[in-house]
């Protein structure tokens, strides 16, 4: 019988819910007052150092090992919560591929788009072609990049199929492909599913999720690097979700998706039959992954190699 996750007081969740929108607001202070006026290297170190606050407020712990990595990498990690984008900028400040759409969002899209974020609109193969050299150019200009291939979030039990268009920009750098396994973890060191942000599951939901454990333990694992150098996005892709699944101790083989029963059928009491094709990222209904970043030009996920 599993462990029950310790909690925190009620009195010590609200503090930390009123440091964390203290914290948001100092933020975006920060980036509309600072950011138009000092160099890159004072900005990484503003948003690395604002990272690791946000992860203190949040009581959660970082164990992450980035410093090898080579300059200019393209990071490529598996997706389990929004909390991810900043445990990576914790470790290691990186700019990041993103969907189109987060830029919209209320005070995430304006500190996105003002925080080195690349947003690419999915389906569009002209836009594509324009993010791919903005990418092009940062990784060339040795600075990272930070991917989540998956195109949407688990629970972090599983891994979902690998877009490999995602990562042609390393190719045409020349530069490293960095895998980086993500994964959440409880205080006696069990699999923390609180900060899993999928399904219908809302931002507040998952923040108060969070907040309600005594602490929590994200751990930030590379693998080793893998070269680009006359390589297929493909066999790139196969490889660092292979690397992955390894670090992780998840399998290679993708969850099936269970179709929703018809009416008819669910009305009868019919158990629905799965699906047979896999799953690939896309979201289907209640329990589904939810989406952060977007296949490039339509290539098809990977899954194992």
């Amino acid at each position: 019988m599993p462990n029950t996750p310790e909690t925190a007081s009620l009195p010590l969740r609200a503090i930390r819910l009123l440091r964390l929108a203290l914290h948001v607001i100092w933020g975006i202070s920060l980036v509309w007052a600072l950011y138009p006026f000092i160099h890159d290297r004072r900005r990484l170190w503003l948003k690395q150092r604002w990272s690791r606050q946000l992860l203190d407020i949040l009581a959660v712990r970082l164990d992450a090992h980035l410093s090898s990595a080579a300059p200019g990498s393209l990071i490529v990690a598996n997706h389990i919560s929004w909390l991810d984008i900043f445990a990576l900028n914790a470790a290691r400040p990186v700019a990041f591929i993103s969907k189109a759409e987060v830029r919209q969002w209320p005070l995430i899209g304006w500190l996105s788009a003002h925080t080195d974020t690349v947003f690419l609109e999915r389906g569009s193969r002209a836009h594509a072609k324009v993010v791919n050299e903005r990418i092009d150019a940062l990784l060339s200009a040795e600075k990272d990049v930070a991917v989540f291939p998956e195109g949407t979030t688990t629970d972090g039990t599983h891994l979902l199929a690998f877009h490999a268009a995602l990562l042609q920009p390393a190719i045409a750098a020349g530069r490293p492909l960095q895998p980086v396994a993500v994964s959440y973890h409880e205080l006696d060191g069990s699999r923390s599913l609180a900060p899993a942000y999928i399904g219908e599951t809302t931002l507040l939901e998952c923040v108060l999720a969070i907040i309600s454990r005594r602490g929590i333990i994200v751990r930030v694992q590379p693998t080793p690097a893998l070269p680009t150098s006359k390589r297929h996005r493909r066999e790139l892709a196969h490889a660092a979700r292979a690397a992955i699944a390894f670090r992780l101790a998840l399998p290679l083989e993708l969850p099936e998706v269970t179709a929703p029963a018809p009416p008819a059928e669910a009305a009868a009491g019919v158990e629905p039959q799965p699906n047979t094709a896999h799953a690939s990222g896309a979201a289907t209904d209640r329990g589904a992954p939810r989406s952060a970043t977007g296949d490039s030009n339509g290539d098809q996920p990977v899954a194992q190699p």
